[in-house]
């Protein structure tokens, strides 16, 4: 297996009709989520080709790129992808913005898409134009399909704790 690429179990999710008759079914297939620079040259074994990129690649055709799809909601926002830019050893503090821009309403349709693409295709190339190849949103995306890491919803009991640590510093005394 290359750089990037991570098997994924397709499990299909039983009904309560067939928990009930304790039916509960075995992954379908071995799935494969990659991520790749779409400047590279398309190969035979990427399967669905998804660009999640804002903008287009410079000097790229739409026919050298042999995408399928192009998510460009799933990308960062242009204001976090130029702080990032300007700081990339800042990897870590960029994943957990870009996670919570993922749990923005403004994404969540083009998520979706991603997951349904994820079950429904056998292999799945993530598509980015970055020359990091190591830390880019195709990377937290990836992360994301493979069940790393699920985009913060805002509640439970960290939220709830940070949110009174930061109320607390704002009171007067």
């Amino acid at each position: 297996m290359g750089v990037g690429q991570v098997l994924v179990a397709n499990c299909q999710v039983p009904s309560a009709a067939q928990k009930y008759n304790s039916k509960v079914l075995m992954p379908t297939a071995v799935k494969r989520v990659t991520v790749k620079r779409v400047y590279e040259k398309p190969a035979r074994g990427d399967g669905y080709r998804v660009l999640v990129d804002r903008l287009w690649p410079r000097g790229l055709s739409k026919s050298q790129a042999a995408l399928h799809i192009w998510l460009r909601d799933l990308s960062p926002s242009d204001q976090l992808r130029r702080w990032f830019h300007a700081r990339p050893e800042d990897w870590l503090i960029f994943r957990k913005r870009y996670l919570k821009e993922l749990a923005l309403p403004q994404a969540a349709e083009a998520l979706d898409e991603l997951y349904r693409l994820a079950r429904r295709k056998k292999n799945l190339t993530l598509l980015f134009a970055s020359k990091n190849e190591q830390h880019n949103n195709a990377v937290v995306l990836k992360d994301l399909l493979d069940g790393m890491r699920k985009p913060p919803t805002g509640t439970g009991p960290g939220a709830v704790r940070a949110l009174r640590h930061r109320q607390a510093k704002r009171m007067p005394r």
